[in-house]
């Protein structure tokens, strides 16, 4: 026995080796093609998808999050045996081809690698089979007696794959010892023929299956060199072709599905691609309400889902009890596709989705946080999804009791609460603040530099006010030429987009836009992250946008703002990263290094935050939907405040503010933990020397008024 390229000379049964491995080769090859044909089906049958653009920022995404396995150590454990089976892969592959065509090629050397190259590549080679094999035992102990919750399937979802996942497991783990059981064999029968012997890696699987290879005999090596190379093409192929029926279909979508991901974040996908706001009203139906509605990019998604359950364990509707796990808005769509698409005979796509593969609470207990998407390795979408479904239950009318007065409100009154536009400015009368304070609305020829825009929220709770004056008197000190645009102002429609009411948004869109253009303002600010996310990604053409902590930050680094020290040094301060500011725009350093400037202040910070910041619940219309929970986020919120040794709450949010004051009273501890917005503790803490002048003030002085 020379090698095991005489695997290709071998006559076992009927057929010589070359003849049988090119018969395996066909079938295998065209099966495979068969199965992804079939399953290509729905997303020829998809709605279109602009994911052509910017070729090398999505070469970035593949580079980063594909071969680097960025987002993977997030789970130290899962995530360095993914490392470690991932790169044992990636130095597999050329062995993989080399080994399959020796089979019917039995002199083919694979180019760059004869001579010494070739031999150092082997040793690698002998150690990554040996990784990914030690990597496949551990993931299957992992599954079968440690079990994390993450992989756990609750009934109300279906049945659990950890019987695919693990018989998938086993596949890779005998391919790796067939591929090292022929190595041995080779290296062995060399040794019992007195040959030149090739070394194999000290300590690798081929190794210790060569020492325990090299006392058997002549015929017996044959056997096993010939019965593990047959066993190495059947079990790759076998495992080529079912993984397209499970969970491990990602191993073929998944660089796929990360370079035609999303490059922007908190943008949502219009009603359709390709068709202008000017002409929605010419599409017939809005929205998802069959599987053929969703993207083609989408339906990739559910492919490429690994059914990890990262998405799921951060998912605060999931941690309270709603009846949403993103994981199974994934999972379900790809058994519906499996199963609705068979790979013979034709298609039964007549079930509803709504009602038939998810259920009405399930799709409105999101709070499009993006807690999920920040989360999943493999950067699959479920936002988008979510608002889709929303879009095509609203255009059924089928919209929650809670939400349908909010909405009617909106659409007549320009906020959801149902109040009078001309009380929209009303938080600016109050006496103690227009003492201090004034606040000019720009309108007719009023002028400014800078746009206040301050949302139905902060312009009508009781409560909120004082963030708006806080706000303007902040923009007041450090000598901004500012402006509200008072009854002129709408709701920003910013949760009405997300709550599915297209419509509604472009109209409140609309009117804002041209109010604010209107006004030839340079720049707007808000306090609102909702509203600093609608400016910045759902309007179009509009001034710079910034969040009040971005500017508090900005003077604090200039000069012109300094603080007093906190009056109690026993309080603990922790920051609350709100979901539209942190996660979806990446603001997070501002409002720390803001907290951070205040002499005496401690601060800490609680187990989830920054990109894992656990949502409050509370945003936008939120706050006036009911879902069906076991305890509410706010509340969850509060006690891991609690448990990070804080006794106050900062957040930059007005509905972060009203729902953690809320749940502080719901969690029962009024008196031990208190809420404040980090614009009225800067507010609060300026030192108030010497103001700073405005240019029209300045101008007025050199004039002599």
């Amino acid at each position: 026995m020379v090698g095991i390229e005489l695997a290709a000379q071998v006559t076992p049964w009927l057929a010589s080796g070359r003849t049988l491995f090119l018969i395996i080769h066909l079938l295998g090859i065209t099966s495979f093609a068969y199965i992804v044909a079939r399953r290509l089906v729905p997303l020829l049958r998809a709605e279109p998808d602009l994911r052509f653009d910017q070729p090398l920022a999505r070469l970035g995404k593949v580079l980063k999050f594909g071969l680097a396995q960025w987002k993977h150590p997030r789970y130290r454990t899962a995530g360095i045996i993914h490392i470690f089976i991932f790169a044992g892969f990636i130095c597999l592959v050329l062995r993989a081809f080399y080994v399959l065509i020796v089979g019917v090629s039995e002199n083919f050397v694979m180019p760059g690698l004869s001579g010494e190259a070739g031999h150092i590549y082997n040793l690698i080679t002998d150690y990554a089979a040996t990784v990914v094999f030690l990597c496949m035992v551990i993931a299957i102990v992992r599954r079968l007696v440690f079990k994390p919750a993450r992989y756990a399937v609750p009934e109300k979802f279906g049945k659990a794959h950890i019987a695919d996942a693990i018989f998938l497991l086993a596949l890779i783990a005998i391919l790796m010892v067939a591929d090292s059981l022929f190595a041995a064999a080779r290296a062995a029968g060399q040794v019992q023929q007195g040959q030149s012997v090739e070394l194999l890696a000290a300590w690798s699987l081929p190794w210790m299956l060569q020492s325990l290879l090299v006392s058997s005999s002549l015929s017996a090596l044959k056997d096993f060199y010939f019965g593990a190379y047959l066993l190495h093409e059947v079990t790759f192929y076998f495992l080529l072709c079912y993984r397209p029926f499970g969970i491990q279909f990602h191993v073929e979508t998944s660089l796929f599905n990360l370079y035609f991901a999303k490059l922007g974040r908190g943008t949502l996908k219009p009603v359709k691609y390709g068709v202008s706001d000017e002409h929605l009203d010419q599409v017939k139906s809005f929205g998802v309400k069959t599987f053929e509605d969703f993207t083609w990019k989408h339906m990739l998604d559910f492919y490429s889902c690994a059914d990890c359950g990262r998405c799921s364990d951060n998912c605060p509707a999931n941690a309270v009890g709603r009846p949403l796990s993103p994981r199974f808005i994934t999972i379900k769509a790809r058994d519906y596709a499996f199963q609705h698409y068979p790979m013979f005979g034709k298609p039964d796509n007549h079930k509803a989705l709504i009602g038939g593969i998810y259920s009405e609470d399930e799709i409105w207990s999101c709070t499009t946080c993006g807690a999920c998407e920040e989360e999943c390795p493999l950067l699959v979408e479920y936002i988008d999804k979510v608002v889709d479904l929303r879009r095509g239950m609203i255009d059924d009318g089928n919209v929650p009791q809670s939400l349908q007065k909010p909405l009617k409100a909106l659409e007549s009154r320009g906020n959801p609460y149902g109040k009078m536009e001309k009380k929209r400015a009303d938080w600016v009368n109050a006496n103690d603040f227009r003492q201090t304070c004034q606040v000019k609305t720009l309108v007719g020829k009023s002028k400014a530099d800078t746009l206040y825009f301050v949302d139905s929220v902060t312009s009508y709770d009781d409560r909120i006010q004082s963030i708006g004056r806080a706000t303007a008197k902040i923009l007041d000190h450090v000598g901004e030429d500012f402006g509200i645009l008072g009854t002129a102002e709408k709701d920003s429609g910013h949760e009405v987009r997300r709550f599915g009411e297209e419509t509604l948004f472009m109209a409140l869109r609309d009117h804002n836009a041209e109010a604010i253009k209107a006004t030839g303002v340079k720049r707007i600010v808000t306090a609102d992250p909702h509203t600093y996310n609608a400016l910045k990604h759902d309007y179009k053409d509009m001034p710079p946008v910034e969040h009040i902590s971005q500017v508090i930050a900005s003077e604090v680094k200039s000069g012109k703002i300094k603080f007093n020290a906190v009056e109690n040094g026993n309080n603990v301060y922790t920051y609350h990263d709100p979901c539209y500011l942190g996660r979806h725009n990446q603001v997070y350093d501002d409002p720390r290094d803001v907290l951070d400037a205040i002499p005496g202040l401690k601060r800490v910070e609680m187990s989830r935050s920054r990109d894992r910041s656990f949502c409050c619940g509370g945003g936008g219309l939120m706050l006036f939907y009911e879902p069906k929970e076991e305890q509410r986020m706010g509340v969850k919120r509060v006690q891991m405040a609690a448990a990070a040794g804080a006794n106050v709450i900062v957040t930059a949010c007005p509905f972060c503010m009203v729902n953690i004051e809320d749940a502080i009273k719901v969690a029962g501890m009024e008196g031990k933990m208190t809420a404040i917005d980090l614009a009225e503790l800067a507010e609060q803490q300026i030192a108030r020397g010497k103001p700073v002048v405005k240019a029209e003030q300045t101008a007025e002085i050199v004039a002599g008024r």
